[in-house]
């Protein structure tokens, strides 16, 4: 045993963020690198691989000596690599809207239920399976010198050590993966007609110490086995459930992911714009947060019939709708523009019940959550939360995501501690609780159905007023 500490490592969309942290948790070291993200076309999102690499390797140098290195990151993310192990274009990441021609493309060689079946999910433009059939369709002279196929934080990974491997938690994201016996899957290899030795070795979370950042974010929360539930609002919001067998939701409106422990899997729920949305409403209105959240907090629950569908940019769960859109409803002259705040934070809260519907729907148990993100520094929001989950929610000392469970992952597969359950049990501490208000609950119950009547009404107008036809 020595003194030195566990690191975690996350590769992000906007740049790295390195911690280092004891065998007890408390945080010692932090180091940040930006990146810049290309976007060269509409619904184009690229970054060079090679940034990640730069901006990690001078982080960890920051960070110095170090016991264990866990790795965590961006999921979905396709990075493709010559015989030379060098990059042969930039990466295309999760958030790129390019591949809607090849998700139809992949459910139809596949089939959508065999599809679901077997990834425990349909193929949505962010995953990575589409991205590979895009380059093979759009850029047959760089798919025909494809030797390697890594996710982002595996090239770091590779530029780090050399070794190509990836994780089952990170791997359940790129369809390519058979989720429930997590491995590789040959029919949708074959369906596709992709080669299976340019994907790396699928090995444990604990083994590799690594996972996709929702999975890692999850454990840094205390999220590892059943029970107690991730809820992330962050930019965007997760509702994230550790499971001990392979549930997917036939219709996919979940999403069903082997889980950083071995012999887990977790399903969650994503909504595109949570705390994004107050940043939104706080730059349309040039107003602070302090000010939009005490202004909030003076109207009643349901500000008098406001409701606001948080839609700014498409949706995922329940409707997977790329081309939803935000409305407000119900307003009057009375209304104010705390009136407005508070039905978003609402509006964002009802959307994340949505998810835990779902999770109710596959049977999954659940009786706490765990939240963490930007939105969850505030008070007011988490009260009402609590109400609309009617659930109990916690926080947790550290909130540093997804790099402090990787650090937790490091400490694992390095054997500081015997296993995930001690590295949590070690680390993790519970510092607040937040209960639901009793006489909000049931009129949160039922501004819950009002906020489920409003996409189905909503949509055939926004159909029409943005151009798009839905079947």
């Amino acid at each position: 045993m020595t003194d030195r500490p566990l690191v975690g490592l996350d590769v992000g969309t906007s740049g790295v963020k390195a911690i280092a942290i004891t065998r007890t948790g408390e945080v010692v070291a932090r180091a940040e690198r930006a990146y810049p993200l290309s976007m060269p076309h509409p619904g184009w999102s690229e970054q060079d691989p090679d940034d990640w690499w730069d901006a990690a390797e001078s982080a960890l140098d920051e960070l110095g000596e170090r016991e264990s290195l866990g790795l965590s990151g961006q999921m979905h993310g396709l990075v493709v690599l010559g015989d030379d192990g060098r990059p042969l274009r930039p990466a295309i990441l999760w958030n790129d809207q390019r591949t809607g021609a090849e998700c139809g493309e992949i459910e139809d060689r596949v089939g959508r239920e065999r599809l679901v079946e077997l990834t425990g999910n349909r193929a949505l433009t962010g995953f990575t399976a589409p991205k590979l059939l895009w380059v093979r369709n759009h850029e047959p002279e760089t798919f025909a010198r494809i030797a390697h196929v890594l996710l982002p934080k595996d090239y770091v990974r590779y530029r780090l050590t050399g070794e190509r491997a990836i994780d089952a938690a990170d791997a359940s994201g790129t369809l390519l993966f058979d989720v429930g016996n997590r491995r590789w899957s040959d029919d949708v290899l074959d369906a596709l007609e992709l080669p299976r030795e340019w994907l790396p070795p699928a090995r444990e979370s604990t083994e590799v110490a690594a996972a996709g950042d929702q999975a890692a974010g999850a454990l840094g929360v205390g999220v590892h086995r059943p029970g107690p539930l991730s809820v992330v609002l962050g930019t965007s919001g997760v509702v994230f459930a550790a499971t001990d067998a392979y549930r997917f939701d036939p219709e996919a409106r979940l999403h069903t992911f082997c889980h950083a422990v071995p012999g887990t899997w977790h399903a969650m729920g994503v909504m595109l714009s949570a705390a994004g949305a107050l940043q939104w409403f706080r730059d349309a209105t040039g107003a602070s947060y302090d000010e939009l959240l005490a202004e909030a907090e003076a109207w009643p629950p349901g500000a008098e019939g406001v409701v606001f569908q948080p839609y700014l940019s498409g949706e995922r769960t329940p409707h997977a709708d790329p081309d939803a859109r935000a409305a407000f409803t119900g307003l009057s002259l009375r209304h104010d523009r705390g009136a407005m705040t508070r039905a978003v934070l609402e509006g964002v809260a009802y959307g994340l019940r949505d998810s835990l519907e779902l999770l109710r729907e596959l049977g999954i148990p659940f009786d706490v959550g765990r939240v963490s993100g930007g939105g969850a520094r505030s008070e007011l929001w988490l009260r009402i939360l609590a109400s609309v989950l009617d659930l109990p929610l916690e926080r947790t000392a550290v909130e540093e995501g997804a790099a402090y469970g990787a650090a937790l992952l490091g400490g694992v597969a390095s054997g500081v501690f015997a296993g995930v359950d001690e590295a949590v049990a070690s680390c993790v501490r519970v510092t607040e609780r937040i209960e639901q208000d009793a006489e909000w609950v049931p009129r949160y119950a039922e501004g819950y159905g009002r906020f489920r009547e409003l996409y189905p009404a909503l949509r055939e107008f926004q159909s029409r007023t943005t151009g798009v036809s839905r079947s």
